[in-house]
């Protein structure tokens, strides 16, 4: 396996030209990689980290420039222009890929109450059957390069406080319309509407939705402690965040670079959830300071119980899910 290591010793130019003199004589090579959140949220310095830790393998080899905000479209128009090559990285919701390339296998990371906290969603995206779900990838023309976590989800109520499972009754939530999505806050007792992200404020704002289900990234990014001011602590799954790249381009690729963005991918895991898991826990004071009242889930247990069906539906459905939660487990 190419290590961090073993691509530094060679950084000085004189080495470089050794040891591999078609990357360092060349032009740096060109790549483009959009998202849709803002400076401040963690999917990008998860772009950020993975620019940083490419450029440190393969000093001058790669010239990679980071589109956030929504520049190029929201997360399904990057997603499809990846596949598209239209540009040759994304970074985005993973739980947008099964809806998107028809490979259902990165839902099991939003699998309710599957994965208990940062550390935890560090040591299944690292194992074998992380890497599994980023190589199911390539059937739809992408490569899996890393996924991390970009803030766990709670839920945000614009309408009133919601203490118990009994509360989430009846209340218009916003989600992404996928089916995994759709059958949890079903279940829950919501009333689940489908909206993109950058409509969230505004839905909240003119009633259309009563509530949301969020991270505190968000909440703090798209300012939508504005609108909404109670905040419940659930932990229901995280909000995992692929980057992927175009297999074609990333194919035509010399073989170093392709070792090197992989590693990058992995190398770049560890200082996102950093930034995710301290953002989450400061982010709270934040919040409160801004006016948000926060509370915790009194029968978190009840909505832990009425959602367990659906961890068996999805791994029955899928045996790539079905390993992933067992190794889940395994793991926690």
């Amino acid at each position: 396996m190419l290590t961090r290591r073993t691509l530094l010793k060679y950084s000085a130019a004189a080495a470089s030209a050794l040891a591999m003199p078609a990357i360092a004589r060349a032009e740096p090579i060109k790549m483009r990689l959009a998202h849709a959140a803002n400076e401040i949220h963690p999917g990008h310095i998860a772009a950020v980290e993975f620019k940083k830790a490419l450029e440190e393998l393969l000093p001058g080899a790669t010239d990679l420039t980071i589109f956030p905000n929504r520049q190029l479209g929201e997360d399904r128009q990057n997603l499809e222009s990846a596949i598209a090559g239209t540009n040759e990285l994304c970074g985005c919701s993973g739980v947008l890929f099964p809806s998107v390339t028809g490979r259902n296998g990165l839902d099991a990371y939003q699998l309710p109450f599957l994965i208990n906290d940062y550390d935890h969603f560090s040591r299944v995206a690292t194992s074998d059957v992380g890497q599994k779900l980023l190589d199911d990838l390539a059937p739809a023309g992408l490569v899996g390069l890393q996924t991390t976590d970009i803030g766990q989800r709670h839920f945000l109520c614009a309408t009133k406080a919601v203490k118990s499972v009994p509360d989430f009754a009846g209340l218009k939530t916003r989600i992404l319309p996928v089916p995994l999505h759709k059958a949890i806050w079903e279940a829950v007792g919501t009333s689940p509407v489908g909206l993109p992200y950058g409509e969230v404020y505004g839905a909240l704002e003119t009633g259309v939705i009563d509530a949301v289900e969020i991270n505190v990234s968000s909440m703090l990014g798209e300012n939508l402690w504005e609108v909404g001011k109670n905040f419940t602590l659930t932990g229901h799954y995280p909000w995992h965040n692929v980057i992927a790249i175009n297999k074609a381009f990333f194919d035509g690729l010399p073989e170093e670079v392709q070792q090197a963005l992989r590693q990058a991918g992995r190398d770049s895991i560890a200082p996102t959830l950093d930034y995710t898991k301290n953002q989450d826990n400061d982010g709270r004071a934040d919040l409160q300071e801004k006016g948000v009242e926060i509370y915790e889930l009194e029968n978190l247990a009840e909505m832990q119980k009425t959602v367990e069906p659906i961890v068996a539906q999805w791994s029955k459905d899928a045996p790539l899910v079905a390993e992933f939660v067992e190794q889940a487990r395994a793991l926690a």
